[in-house]
């Protein structure tokens, strides 16, 4: 991909600007919670209590350095280089299912060497920008091109299905909904495709014992406390001797060794116990600012694609971080979804600080400085100078 020079930081909009602040204070923070959570067990099982902070450092240098090149690569570069990167995500998911890694009873990892990769996770900056490419214009393109990339979407989801990973695939099917919506996509057909999707993910659970178990157990954790309903209780327990301000960090009980998968799946329930509900309005709080930043760039955007990539990024970040903590609170069966830029895993920080980029790209280009006819004037004024 061509990069084009970014704009010095004084043109950079207000937007853009806060953008990056929020994302420098979102990893460090994160950090900082992972550093609580998982320091205990990995001292106890690993010799090291650093062993996931040291880990999640180098994956964010890396990552940020993915947010750099979201930033300076022309978002319409991005888009034209979306759709052949989605069906290399299709290609590689359906190879999780022949030569995955299964965990938990779920095939979505490939290992290439020392590195795990989810497919799953690495995806969604595309499906976000192929939707982008196919609603935005959609009363001016062709019957055929809109079955393709309708039957990729549906295969897409299909496969991740079979992993099976419901709760990725609602992530993403509530993604493509919700940009179809902002497109002005007819509100019948909308309706009919949420009735499908619920369908698929009724099926997907009478068909998979173990997501039934989930819904089951999350109807009623108390029923079978030290069976099926465990991680929810656990959970449950954490929240709720958080109380008012928590019990200080580094000070869950929770996590020695009661509450499982605490530095990913159920990394919330640590942070409500040591922050309690303060922490926790002001974590919802913070992610109610990362949505309404993300919607005054939607409206400044200059372009329906620019738009609906800005919709779409806001909907993943901020519908992910809500699905993770209704999961830990007990209001959603138990899903494996991270909480954004806070659980422990390089493949989830890669793919939410590249969404983030593309969504800071969004606003710098909402200027006209960039991006735009206007580019080329204002490069060649800065090489004059």
């Amino acid at each position: 991909m061509q990069r084009l020079l970014p704009l010095p930081w004084q043109l950079w909009p207000a937007e853009a600007r806060l953008l990056v602040g929020l994302a420098a204070f979102w990893s460090v923070a994160g950090l900082v919670v992972l550093g609580s959570a998982s320091w205990w067990v990995a001292l106890r099982e690993l010799g090291d209590g650093a062993f996931y902070i040291k880990r999640q450092a180098i994956w964010l240098v890396a990552s940020w350095s993915l947010l750099g090149l979201a930033i300076s690569t022309s978002l319409r570069r991005w888009l034209r280089w979306c759709g052949p990167a989605l069906w290399v995500g299709c290609l590689m998911i359906a190879a999780t299912l022949v030569m995955g890694t299964t965990v938990n009873g779920a095939s979505r990892w490939l290992v290439l060497g020392p590195l795990q990769i989810q497919p799953s996770e690495l995806v969604k900056p595309f499906v976000v920008l192929q939707a982008a490419n196919l609603f935005a214009p959609w009363k001016r393109i062709g019957l055929d091109e809109k079955l393709l990339w309708l039957c990729s979407f549906a295969g897409l989801l299909l496969l991740i299905l079979k992993q099976p990973n419901l709760s990725t695939a609602a992530l993403m099917g509530l993604t493509l909904w919700m940009m179809a919506l902002a497109a002005g996509l007819r509100l019948r057909s909308l309706f009919g495709t949420a009735i499908a999707g619920t369908a698929l993910g009724v099926t997907s659970i009478l068909l998979n014992e173990y997501q039934r178990l989930r819904v089951v157990s999350f109807l009623d954790p108390w029923k079978d406390p030290m069976g099926d309903g465990y991680q929810l209780v656990q959970s449950l327990l954490a929240i709720g001797s958080g109380g008012m301000v928590g019990q200080g960090y580094g000070l869950s009980t929770q996590k020695l060794q009661y509450l499982p998968i605490q530095s990913t799946d159920f990394i919330y329930a640590v942070f409500a116990e040591e922050f309690g509900f303060v922490g926790s309005l002001m974590l919802l709080l913070f992610l109610m600012l990362v949505a309404w930043v993300g919607l005054r760039v939607a409206l400044r955007c200059r372009s329906n694609q620019a738009r609906l990539v800005a919709i779409g990024c806001c909907t993943i970040l901020v519908g992910q971080s809500i699905l993770n903590i209704a999961v830990a609170s007990g209001s959603m069966p138990t899903t494996g979804l991270p909480l954004p830029l806070i659980s422990y895993g390089g493949n989830s920080l890669m793919s939410s600080l590249i969404i983030l980029g593309l969504l800071i790209r969004c606003s710098m280009e909402s200027t006209g400085l960039i991006g735009g006819r206007n580019a080329g004037r204002h490069s060649s004024t800065q090489r004059a100078r």
